[in-house]
């Protein structure tokens, strides 16, 4: 069987592109309303975002998901009360934020990179995940961000701690014996995912860095 290379060569290249295209993005203005969310997803774990103008609302979140890494880029930033930016590689471990924002407005917001706890609810799960690294950057042009008074404007949180702390051992060996003895018969461990019990040890906390350029 003979086969076209330069047509092979041709679909390599447009592939490639599409691929980078779906990895590094730039966005004129983006608006999230009071308590809504704008989420990106897709199948690359690493994301290059560079935003003009961002707008976030009340409690209004940007979501990453199955992003291993994400270099995200702001240049007028208006935050007006409470804003959440979460990200998760999609195993329970937290995002790799690289954040360089202009605040013009900042009433409080949260980067949450933590770790997620294992489910061993009978879904498939993954151990308790890592936390990721935060390096945020603001610049000394616009609001400089607080860490210490989160009732006081320009509040500043960044999580980066590991999952597994939430629940307690008590707790989730009472579920694990629970969804034991619920199995079918003859497959006591049919209810739990996969068959496994996952390990209650914590994950690794992860770092953070926060710096004014």
């Amino acid at each position: 069987m003979k086969i076209n290379y330069s047509i092979l060569l041709a679909f390599c290249i447009i592939n490639f592109m599409a691929t980078a295209q779906d990895s590094i993005r730039h966005i004129s203005k983006l608006e999230i309303g009071k308590k809504k969310k704008e989420v990106f997803s897709g199948r690359d774990s690493t994301i290059t975002l560079h935003i003009d103008t961002l707008i976030m609302h009340d409690r209004a979140q940007l979501v990453f998901l199955g992003k291993k890494q994400v270099t995200l880029t702001a240049d007028h930033v208006v935050m007006d009360k409470r804003a959440y930016i979460f990200g998760t590689d999609g195993k329970n471990n937290g995002t790799d934020f690289e954040i360089d924002m202009r605040f013009s407005e900042l009433g409080a917001l949260y980067v949450l990179a933590g770790g997620q706890d294992a489910a061993n609810n009978g879904s498939r799960t993954y151990p308790n995940g890592d936390g990721g690294t935060v390096n945020m950057t603001y610049r000394k042009t616009g609001i400089m961000p607080q860490t210490e008074d989160r009732k006081a404007p320009h509040y500043l949180r960044i999580d980066t701690r590991a999952g597994g702390y939430r629940g307690t051992p008590q707790n989730e060996l009472r579920n694990i014996y629970g969804l034991i003895n619920s199995g079918p018969a003859g497959r006591p461990l049919g209810r739990l995912s996969q068959g496994t019990v996952y390990s209650g040890s914590a994950g690794t906390d992860g770092k953070s860095h926060i710096t004014a350029k």
